[in-house]
């Protein structure tokens, strides 16, 4: 789907704060929307969390840099960072470029995800957000 020539893709499930969050087995993946990247512009600098880092769902995890602003990353979900993509610390472009694929932030070990996805939006939701903002 595309709102506002952002690309919202409806597999995922978004926070207000403009991450995404994704189900892939035992996992979350993590990173932030089309619209974020494109607002942010070139992003020139990640700070991620250590593996074994425990998040608190919607508690800032790290930041964004880019030529424009810095932006705190709000974790979608609770639970243990198993992996983080750490390709993004020499190329941290790669969020502008890919921000649903090869631009992917973190990987959540997350317990309690079922109930905690009822706090995040949907595709449609999320693009009814995104056509709010002016």
């Amino acid at each position: 789907m595309k709102i506002k020539d952002f690309d919202v893709p409806e597999a995922l499930l978004y926070t207000k704060e403009h991450e995404w969050a994704r189900v892939e087995g035992e996992v979350v993946v993590v990173g932030i929307t089309d619209y974020a990247a494109k607002t942010l512009n070139d992003i020139v600098y990640v700070s991620l969390p250590s593996s074994g880092q425990i998040l608190q769902q919607l508690a800032s995890f790290g930041t964004v840099e880019s030529i424009k602003a810095v932006s705190e990353l709000y974790s979608p979900c609770s639970g243990t960072v198993r992996r983080i993509n750490s390709g993004l610390s020499t190329h941290p472009e790669l969020v502008n470029q890919s921000p649903y694929g090869d631009g992917w932030l973190v990987e959540i070990s997350s317990d309690n995800f079922e109930v905690e996805k009822k706090k995040l939006l949907n595709a449609a939701e999320y693009a009814k957000y995104l056509d709010s903002l002016k």
